[in-house]
């Protein structure tokens, strides 16, 4: 055991060295840079960022569960042995490079997000890479956009399966689900240079349940560059959060574009589920603006549904109900608009803007 606590007091020091004298500078230098030129910020997440996305990605990719998800569980254990680690440092020389040791995996997780995805918050916004016309969204164009998206659904809905709850059935599992988008997302590369070829599983959440408390659907773990999804979200949901978290493994940081690029990955599956899993959630988008703006529309927008899937947008409310209310959803709502915040990406109002993106691209297609 004496042995075991010379080697950490000898080798322990040099790590935090490395990141806290030569990481966190260059982060901090990659940071600012980004922040003062978009093309530099998307230059980096394409060529540079990705790297260390597909680094944490190919680490993680043996694994059959979650690494991020382990990590946070055994936090405790971690804490107990670092207490019992400390114990053991009789010098105060010593006690202090253990603290400062451990107090340096704050800025190791800066250092993985300025360097892994980071600055895709600062680049070009997507319109303008994809050329769409941005303006103020009238309730007859949700309307319209409504419309075409339930064309699409209700083409779709004699060959989805549905339980008795009204749910659609997924054919695939989560893992398979992601195998499938990945293939997607390998074309969408050759199509949208500005998107990262990367190569990564979707992993289901083993404390699904108590995470639905905090409405959270999914999550890309940037230290881990893992994707990894709610199950205890319905089917159809969890497909659209699959193809969402992607877009952010593949360099789209802004929650309103990830919602786009699931959606653009989605409807140009080649599985018949898939696509309908992407038109029923972004069609969930439009009317929830659409019910803003005017509810005589939003009314005969949903009479135009399949009765099917009308039927799984009332399930979803239903078993939305235990959870729409909790205190843990208030707390990572907070969490999540401060740091979207300050990431001048709008905060968590910026998933509904996916509204106007959704729009302007059908416009697009329909011109």
């Amino acid at each position: 055991m004496s042995k075991i606590i010379q080697k950490i007091r000898d080798y322990f020091p040099l790590v935090p060295r490395i990141i806290i004298f030569i990481l966190t500078p260059a982060a901090a230098a990659v940071h600012i840079a980004s922040v003062l030129s978009r093309p530099f910020a998307d230059f980096f997440v394409r060529y540079i960022g990705c790297i260390t996305r597909q680094l944490l990605a190919y680490l993680t990719y043996p694994f059959p569960f979650s690494v991020a998800e382990a990590f946070l569980l055994l936090i405790p254990v971690f804490l107990i042995s670092l207490i019992v680690l400390s114990s053991k440092f009789t010098d105060k020389r010593g006690s202090i490079r253990f603290i400062v040791s451990v107090a340096s995996a704050v800025p190791l997780l800066y250092c993985l997000l300025v360097l892994g995805f980071g600055t895709g918050y600062y680049g070009e916004t997507l319109d303008k890479k994809l050329d769409l016309e941005l303006g103020e969204v009238s309730a007859q164009e949700l309307y319209d956009t409504a419309v075409k998206l339930e064309e699409q659904i209700n083409g779709l809905a004699d060959s989805i399966a549905y339980d008795s709850e009204g749910f659609s059935v997924s054919p695939h599992t989560v893992r398979e689900t992601g195998d499938i988008l990945s293939g997607t997302y390998k074309k969408l590369c050759s199509d949208y240079s500005f998107l990262s070829p990367i190569n990564g599983k979707a992993k289901p959440i083993v404390l699904s349940e108590p995470m639905t408390y905090t409405h959270i659907a999914g999550v890309y773990t940037f230290f881990t560059g893992e994707i990894n999804i709610n199950t205890n979200f319905p089917p159809y949901s969890r497909a659209f959060t699959v193809a969402h978290e992607m877009a952010h493994q593949r360099g789209i940081a802004r929650e309103d574009e990830a919602n786009f690029m699931a959606f653009i990955a989605c409807t140009g599956s080649d599985d018949a589920y898939i696509r309908y899993c992407g038109y029923m959630n972004t069609l969930e988008y439009i009317i929830r603006a659409l019910y803003k703006t005017d509810r005589n529309l939003y009314s005969e927008t949903l009479s135009k549904l399949d009765a099917r899937a009308l039927n799984e947008l009332y399930a979803f409310s239903s078993f939305f109900d235990k959870y729409r209310e909790s205190v843990a959803s208030e707390i990572t709502g907070t969490i999540n608009d401060t740091y979207l915040t300050l990431q001048g990406a709008g905060g968590i109002k910026s998933y509904d803007m996916v509204t106007n993106l959704v729009v302007a691209y059908l416009n697009q297609k329909q011109n």
